[in-house]
């Protein structure tokens, strides 16, 4: 069995995220044959800001790989190709020459530039839209940059920009940091460099105009590839000991859209992690948005045409969860689901986890979370309950936005994530959801899109209609009193109204 297993190819995928970096090898079925994951450092420097050590990230990248390749027996040479997916937006800046960080790195979630927008006219906020699809937010990576490049200590560093436009450092998102220590070569894919607010994705360029909205030298730029691409091989002194090619880049979301096997226009996938992210597959076309979703390159493989995709973004879904555990209402996930599934409602409260501001539609990085109908009565079961409803009325407003802006059936929804183990919470958002939800059966899409990219590029597999097919592992269907459903959705709503700009009162 095991020189059975020695003579097979498998595909290796990182998938570093916002709390870790996991690593997972797949096989030809699309069947995860090994996996390795560690948890890196919440850095907290102060209220709405958060950073992330890139050398914690890089150095927990190389530990998971090597173990995970140990627990599963396999050899570096066994893989075809490796791809890599990423936690997006979130803003690293290193030294060319020594591939040493200026900085932490600044997390998608950081609020620290929120104010970057309050002065620029309605026109300037427009043209930055169409360009990039993106909302004014410092949720993106132009107005982080901005900030490392001007609120950085330079002391023994040297002008910053001086530096950035004499090319003698990078920027990128965690992708282009990987590939830059895996390779040598700093560079990025379309999906990546489609959230920097630096890139006009019509055109699939760098914009100069933006660029110099932002104060970015071009030198400090990344090579933008496809999804689907050879970035480099992987040095035989490093953690593969073997020259592995990096064939596919690919941003977290964007990867689950791929991994979910949303191929087609209208196609819709949901990842409930540390945020709530809907993606919708709207074809070769970007559409844009009235209603406050975001215009997103989806994904490119090879020389195929580009995917785009609309989304929409909620910042705080597994960061309310958490929060249940750290103000101690609850002491672990299993309770979670007890006390709310013995709570037959919320009791009439309404919670807005804007923990981090709120994102589609308002795109208010001011708001902060409430707890409206409070009484002496409320139990723990109750906050408990109307956190997970928070989450799913969150969602709500992102897919009936979607519905709202195409002509395409939003349900069956695919559905990933860690919190979707759980089938409780599940068949609740299918009932507050009024849509019909899917989990796959290999729940490690995000990794398995990054997988898909890399194993296409290599002649893995031949082509998308040659990837493994898409199995269900679980439907939920909605249930539940629909006109209450509503009430107590509109009732949300209100609560939302309250929340905003509640920063500046």
């Amino acid at each position: 069995m095991a020189s059975d297993r020695q003579e097979q190819t498998y595909v290796g995928a990182i998938d570093q995220g916002t709390m870790g970096t996991r690593f997972l090898v797949f096989g030809e079925s699309g069947e995860v044959q090994a996996s390795a994951y560690e948890r890196h450092e919440q850095i907290v420097p102060a209220p709405g800001r958060l950073e992330h050590d890139p050398r914690e990230v890089w150095e927990n990248t190389q530990s998971v790989i090597a173990n995970g390749l140990d627990r599963g027996g396999i050899e570096p040479s066994q893989l075809a190709g490796l791809g890599v997916t990423n936690q997006r937006e979130t803003t690293v800046l290193w030294e060319r020459a020594s591939g040493e960080p200026v900085h932490n790195a600044v997390v998608w979630s950081d609020r620290r530039n929120s104010d970057r927008f309050d002065d620029l006219r309605s026109e300037d906020v427009e043209w930055i839209r169409e360009r990039t699809g993106l909302a004014a937010d410092a949720f993106f990576s132009a107005p982080k940059l901005e900030w490392l490049l001007d609120g950085v200590s330079t002391s023994g560093r040297g002008d910053l920009r001086a530096r950035a436009r004499n090319g003698e450092l990078c920027f990128g998102t965690v992708d282009s940091w990987l590939v830059y220590k895996l390779t040598g070569v700093h560079a990025t894919d379309v999906s990546n460099a489609s959230r920097t607010m630096l890139f006009d994705i019509h055109e699939l360029a760098w914009d100069d105009e933006l660029l110099a909205e932002f104060g970015v030298p071009r030198p400090m730029l990344p090579e933008v590839n496809p999804s689907s691409a050879v970035y480099g091989r992987t040095d035989e002194a490093g953690v593969f000991e073997t020259e592995l090619p990096v064939a596919g880049v690919i941003a977290d979301q964007q990867a689950a859209l791929l991994g979910q096997a949303c191929f087609d226009p209208g196609d819709l996938k949901a990842t409930y992690g540390t945020g709530t992210f809907a993606l919708m597959n709207t074809g070769p076309e970007p559409i844009g948005s009235e209603r406050g979703l975001l215009t997103t390159v989806g994904f490119q493989l090879g020389d195929g045409p580009v995917q785009y995709a609309l989304e929409g973004a909620a910042p705080t879904t597994g960061g309310a969860i958490d929060w249940l555990d750290s103000v101690g209402l609850v002491d672990s996930p299993v309770e979670i689901e007890s006390l709310a599934s013995a709570a037959e409602s919320s009791g009439g409260v309404s919670l807005v986890p804007a923990f981090d501001g709120l994102g589609t539609p308002y795109w208010e990085p001011r708001a902060r979370g409430t707890i409206h109908g409070l009484t002496r009565g409320t139990d723990r079961g109750e906050l408990v309950r109307a956190t997970l409803e928070a989450v799913g009325y969150q969602t709500r407003q992102l897919i009936e936005a979607m519905a709202a802006e195409t002509d395409w059936e939003t349900e069956p929804i695919h559905v990933d994530g860690g919190v979707v183990k759980n089938d409780f919470f599940c068949q609740l958002q299918a009932d507050l959801l009024q849509r019909e939800l899917r989990r796959p059966a290999v729940d490690a899409t995000t990794a398995l899109g990054a997988a898909y990219a890399a194993g296409l590029c290599v002649g893995y597999w031949d082509s998308p209609e040659d990837l493994p097919e898409w199995e269900l592992g679980a439907q939920f269907d909605p249930d539940g009193e629909t006109d209450v459903i509503d009430r107590e959705y509109e009732r949300w709503l209100d609560a939302v109204e309250q929340c905003r700009e509640w920063a500046d009162r």
